[in-house]
């Protein structure tokens, strides 16, 4: 009466192992999707705003400062922005949080 031990083992995995990887391979979709992508996209439009920067643009620094670009030289990093009739400051581009083009009024901030 006593039992075999092929009858006191349990039932195996059906999936072989991959009942465990299948939902962490699902989170890492979700997290890409909802996380990663969207991040990639902002990050992308933010250089393609930056690189479109001419002079005569009214800009927003990371710091708040709003002023208007006053010099925009090739092959640099940096720009010149009048902050005020007598002060103008030398800006990196990177830096930049918004771009308003010439005749673009202001945004709503509702």
């Amino acid at each position: 009466m006593f039992i075999t031990p092929a009858y006191a083992q349990g039932a195996g995995d059906p999936f072989g192992g991959l009942g465990v990887l299948f939902p962490m391979l699902l989170m890492v979709v979700i997290f890409y999707f909802l996380l990663i992508r969207p991040q990639q996209q902002r990050a992308k439009e933010h250089r393609e705003m930056i690189s479109k920067v001419r002079r005569g643009d009214t800009v927003v620094t990371s710091g708040g400062f709003v002023g208007k670009v006053t010099k925009v030289p090739d092959g640099t990093d940096e720009i010149e922005v009048e902050l005020s009739d007598q002060m103008k400051v030398r800006v990196v581009r990177s830096t930049l949080m918004e771009v308003r083009s010439k005749g673009e009024p202001v945004k709503d901030q509702a």
